[in-house]
């Protein structure tokens, strides 16, 4: 046989199976992925809460997302005692302290105890130690957080990480990871003037701190042991009967009066938590008429209605071949919220080919009030098949869909 004749043959050869593989490519292949753009939902009517004017100050319902209000200066300023929160949730990181466990044994060395010395000559807030002291970390803990001691802010980092520089290290690394970008340390105590941050990033400390098990139980805890005999007292305590928990209160020239709290309130049967701060206040009375303001809001701006009502279209679906259609909430979703703004939502959309209305084609997450409730998506009309001729006449995005499923097969 020629050359010519062998060529002839496979060439055609190749057209009859190029003919023949076509039709049932473009006929029976996957059709081609759809563009899926989400719907915001409506807005929430509601009134922003009530925070002061003066100094700077946030409230937050949850550690992600855009805070429910910022007042005041927005840029970082000296945070004070806030700083020892962080230096708690730091060394937890490290030593993770469940919420009854007392911990390893912190020792006492002479450079502590000469600490404690230089802080108390200098004035500042201090708790008792002797080098021959057994701290447990979590004493460690009430002394720096409910006693807001310097020493043992320096004690528990240096015995957490080394040194206070090796501290700063490993905590600028984990304000990183928590996204506290505005966020700027110095040492482990606040009384620099140099640690500092903003209130809407120190809200979401106070959060990240109450969500410890370790340090919400040192909070709402009676101190005893070695901590009660160093004569403890706890400056976080605030205005308990309506419904706060301070994380932290203090005061220093360079940061004024600042307290880090949550506040709780009561919807039917669930607790709403939100978290805030306040910094820079300039006497107490103010601080105490601004809590009592925004308290007083929340009891009527707490709401547990519908974040996102059933049928509340959220995704809008558009196919290769011309059709679009929406997919809205299968149920609605709930949570106690501050009825202001929009919720956070986040959809999740699966490949969808020919389906009827009602089809659950994917799930939405609706986050507000430091929760995130879940509800099906589902088709509002029909999603037509594009059809024979259509497939004919577009062989490149189904032949493309087909590769690409037995590449990932």
């Amino acid at each position: 046989m020629g050359v010519g004749r062998v060529i002839g043959v496979a060439t055609g050869t190749l057209v009859i199976l190029a003919v023949g593989l076509y039709g049932p490519a473009t006929l029976l292949g996957p059709l081609p992925e759809t563009t899926v753009s989400d719907i915001a939902p409506p807005a929430v009517q509601g009134s922003a809460p009530v925070l002061p004017s003066d100094g700077a100050s946030a409230l937050t319902e949850d550690v992600e997302g855009t805070p429910l209000a910022v007042a005041g200066d927005t840029e970082p300023v000296p945070m004070a005692a806030a700083t020892k929160v962080i230096a708690a949730l730091v060394v937890l990181d490290e030593h993770p302290l469940a919420a009854s466990d007392e911990g390893e044994v912190v020792p006492i060395t002479s450079a502590d105890f000469l600490s404690y010395r230089d802080y108390q000559a200098a004035g500042a807030r201090t708790v008792t130690v002797y080098t021959d002291d057994q701290w447990t970390e979590r004493g460690m803990l009430q002394a720096l957080l409910l006693g807001s001691s310097n020493n043992h802010a320096d004690t528990l980092v240096r015995w957490a990480f080394g040194s206070v520089d090796e501290y700063l290290v490993a905590a600028r690394a984990w304000l990183a990871e928590n996204g506290l970008d505005d966020i700027t340390l110095a040492d482990a105590t606040g009384l620099s003037e140099e640690s500092a941050g903003t209130a809407a990033d120190l809200s979401v400390v106070a959060a990240l701190a109450l969500q410890d098990p370790a340090i919400d139980s040192i909070l709402t805890s009676e101190v005893d042991g070695l901590p009660s005999r160093r004569g403890i007292e706890n400056t976080t305590t605030y205005l308990p009967e309506l419904g706060i928990t301070g994380v932290s209160r203090s005061y220093t020239d360079a940061a004024g009066i600042c307290l880090l709290f949550r506040v709780s309130v009561e919807v039917g049967d669930e607790t709403y938590h939100a978290y805030g701060a306040i910094l820079r206040q300039a006497d107490w009375d103010s601080l105490e008429a601004s809590v009592r303001a925004l308290v007083e809001q929340a009891r009527t701006a707490v709401v547990d209605e519908p974040l996102v009502d059933v049928g509340t279209p959220l995704v809008s679906i558009k196919t290769p071949w011309g059709e679009t259609v929406t997919a809205s909430a299968g149920s609605s979703v709930s949570a106690p919220h501050w009825s202001l703004g929009t919720p956070l939502v986040r959809t999740t959309v699966e490949p969808v080919e020919a389906s009827g209305p009602g089809t659950v084609v994917g799930s939405v997450e609706v986050t507000a009030g430091g929760r995130t409730e879940t509800a099906p998506l589902k088709l509002d009309a029909r999603l037509q098949d594009p059809g024979v001729l259509w497939r004919l006449t577009n062989p490149v995005p189904i032949i493309s869909a087909l590769v690409a499923d037995l590449t990932t097969d």
